[in-house]
């Protein structure tokens, strides 16, 4: 009998589907020169922890697509490959450039079934997510010393006017954060007790990353429309959490330092 191959080395696998070194070392060329180009320094570890992730998620994402009743004919991946050769000029510029990449023409194949998989995943994630939520209007006193912050709360409960103290500290803004939605501010503190007021009602001093925080409730609304940023920003979180949820469920297996 012939002998048995030696085993294919990996990278990393996803619920069985192996990401081979060679793929992840390609992977990792190209994240590498993109970040030269743009004039970014990345530390060798960061960039190959980075890459891989990177690739994980996107194996995530693409076994999800396919639970999920999502196919690719090769009709129409043939399909996507001639949309490119003529973005580029030609199949010879297609080659070139796959060439210059680090890309075989299955690997190419195989990075661009992922990535439209991945990408149909991504979009029946975000497409059940509503265009229209509860949000508030906020207008806040942010300092960056608490006892300086203590006393302009001081100040308030002894009578002075929010909205003049706000102009005090920030003239150009007043402090008027706008409207947001729950899951848009990154200091998960300060947007609950944003939500927690009451109508022109003011909140003690908040600590967060950024500084110290005050806020008054200027209007609520049910069911507002959400602003393009905060729905580029719940569909993100969407996305983030998703695939925390999948990493807990599945099993990966790393092999790659």
């Amino acid at each position: 009998p012939p002998p048995t191959p030696p085993p294919v080395p990996m990278a990393a696998s996803v619920n069985g589907e192996a990401i081979t070194l060679e793929e992840f070392n390609a992977e990792l060329a190209r994240y590498q020169a993109a970040q030269t180009t743009l004039g970014n320094t990345v530390e060798e570890t960061q960039a190959r922890q980075t890459v891989l992730e990177e690739l994980i998620q996107q194996v995530l994402l693409a076994q999800g697509a396919k639970k999920a009743g999502y196919t690719l004919e090769d009709s129409a991946l043939q399909a996507r490959l001639d949309a490119l050769a003529q973005d580029l000029g030609s199949p010879e510029a297609l080659n070139a450039w796959a060439q210059a990449n680090g890309y075989t023409e299955e690997s190419l194949k195989t990075a661009l079934r992922r990535a439209l998989a991945a990408a149909w995943m991504r979009d029946n994630i975000i497409s059940g997510l509503p265009s229209a939520t509860e949000q508030v209007h906020i207008r806040q006193i942010l300092l960056y010393n608490e006892e300086v912050a203590q006393n302009y709360y001081a100040q308030l409960q002894a009578g002075a006017d929010f909205d003049t103290l706000a102009a005090q500290v920030d003239p150009v803004t007043r402090g008027d954060i706008g409207w947001f939605p729950r899951g848009y501010l990154t200091e998960q503190s300060v947007e609950e007790a944003a939500f927690a007021l009451s109508p022109e009602g003011y909140s003690p001093v908040i600590p967060s990353a950024v500084g110290f925080h005050i806020l008054k409730l200027i209007e609520r609304q049910p069911n507002r429309p959400l602003s393009p940023d905060a729905a580029l920003t719940l569909q993100a979180n969407a996305i983030t959490q998703w695939l925390a949820q999948k990493s807990q469920e599945s099993d990966i297996q790393r092999s790659t330092p």
